[in-house]
């Protein structure tokens, strides 16, 4: 999806530069155009099937509603001082907030994607979000957030690998001799 966006974004900029060639994918307008929906209809299901997952099984509220700003801010403080304990299956304070925010913005990048894609069918989603070109510059820095967490989740997993695995295959892990810590 960013690759093609990026495709997208070269053939009308919003801001004095474009992403190389290399970055996108498409080839052409046409092309990212094509790339782009075929991959929001994949992540677009994905998504729905995460969100209903979430809420039925309780996931979404036990693990992912944010907590209290002073719990933010204490687990914020312990991180910056690479004090923040961290035991896989467990969501601190920050997390919480970071993965509530980036589901919000995700539900945002799908309303001002149709938005701009629909611009005359859905000219109220439209006119909600200022009009089309607002929509355009609101869905392109629900991008930029986006990739910003993922090289921030990324850079993450390769602080603490342990973690990989469970993210990949989702489910709880055990508490074993090398990492007793970790909570079912």
């Amino acid at each position: 999806m960013i690759m093609s966006g990026w495709q997208i974004y070269n053939a009308s900029p919003i801001l004095p530069f474009l992403f190389p060639s290399w970055a996108t994918l498409g080839g052409w307008l046409g092309g990212g155009i094509a790339w782009h929906f075929a991959a929001m209809w994949v992540l677009f299901c994905a998504g729905l099937v995460y969100l209903i997952y979430g809420i039925a099984s309780g996931h979404l509220r036990r693990d992912i509603a944010p907590v209290g700003p002073r719990s933010v801010a204490r687990d914020l403080f312990a991180a910056l001082r690479f004090r923040l304990a961290h035991s896989p299956g467990h969501y601190n304070a920050v997390q919480r907030l970071l993965y509530a925010g980036v589901l919000l913005v995700a539900v945002f990048t799908v309303l001002t994607g149709l938005s701009i894609w629909k611009p005359v069918q859905l000219g109220w989603l439209t006119w909600l979000f200022g009009g089309y070109d607002l929509a355009r510059r609101i869905h392109f820095a629900c991008m930029a957030l986006i990739v910003g967490f993922l090289v921030i989740h990324i850079a993450l997993v390769l602080i603490v690998p342990r973690t990989l695995w469970h993210m990949i295959a989702g489910g709880r892990l055990k508490p074993d001799a090398q990492n007793p810590e970790i909570v079912p």
